[in-house]
């Protein structure tokens, strides 16, 4: 497997070769517990195309680095969003790309949660095809706190792993889930002990990097039509999500999330 020219085309990620056909990527920014800045957004949407098409990669494992997966896209992003129109509609084509590159590629992704997971962080690893939660994770959608839509992943895919019930709630109060609560309602596929998060993750990849390659992706292209079929409504999500960096409450979310409390949106908002 040529790592490196994965390091080289995506320099805000991180990449190691975990043996038997494992790519690992790993998220990481130090100072802002894996909070995706410009570059890393733009890298998570597209680093997806050259995995599917590399036949030296049989599985990936995607981890944050340090005691989180990630915060969600950084505060810099978010205001360059806000301000920059330019900025604005190349955010939202990534995301748009993200989610569907995800989806469809061919590849079994396991992603390995512990700590924060937020965002577009999130939306990698909620999309994975084995989702293993650390038990003190913490997943939080975060949109409407932000005083934007649900937008990212949320809606193409809460309501299939966990129920229309369940998802209108988390997404709706942004309530936090801890990887215990996630693997009850369904949002992940397991939960286990902190210190088991590396190995059993690995284990799992493993397992399906050495299992038939043509029944694992052709299971997953299958399986995958349920996301799709969900396409309109994720773009009609994502849509309404982006024009919310249009209007006034993104503003006093974003003040309220860099003085770390909560939001106090106008209640008198004609929406």
């Amino acid at each position: 497997m040529n790592v490196s020219r994965y390091t080289t085309d995506f320099p805000s990620l991180h990449f190691s070769d975990r043996g038997q056909g494992v790519l690992e990527i790993v998220l990481k920014r130090d100072d802002r517990l894996n909070a995706a800045d410009a570059d890393m957004h733009r890298q998570l949407a597209y680093v997806w195309r050259d995995i599917d098409l590399d036949a030296a990669v049989t599985a990936v494992l995607v981890r944050g680095d340090g005691k989180a997966f990630s915060s969600g896209g950084d505060y810099e992003l978010i205001e360059s969003m806000i301000e920059d129109e330019q900025t604005l509609a190349r955010v939202w084509k990534e995301a748009r790309d993200l989610v569907y590159n995800i989806i469809n590629c061919s590849k079994p992704v396991v992603s390995a949660i512990q700590g924060p997971a937020v965002g577009a962080g999130l939306a990698v690893a909620l999309l994975a095809d084995v989702s293993i939660a650390a038990r003190s994770a913490k997943i939080l959608d975060g949109h409407t706190r932000l005083g934007v839509a649900a937008g990212d992943h949320a809606v193409i895919i809460w309501p299939l792993l966990c129920g229309m019930a369940k998802a209108k709630y988390y997404l709706l109060t942004n309530e936090a889930l801890d990887g215990a609560e996630a693997e009850r309602i369904g949002l992940v596929s397991l939960c286990v002990d902190d210190a088991d998060l590396d190995q059993r993750s690995l284990e799992v990849a493993s397992q399906l990097a050495n299992s038939s390659p043509g029944a694992i992706r052709w299971t997953k292209y299958a399986l995958n039509n349920w996301l799709r079929s969900a396409g309109p409504a994720f773009d009609a999500s994502l849509a309404l999500e982006f024009m919310g960096f249009r209007q006034p409450d993104v503003r006093v979310g974003l003040k309220a999330a860099r003085e770390k409390r909560r939001p106090k949106f106008n209640p008198d908002s004609p929406l």
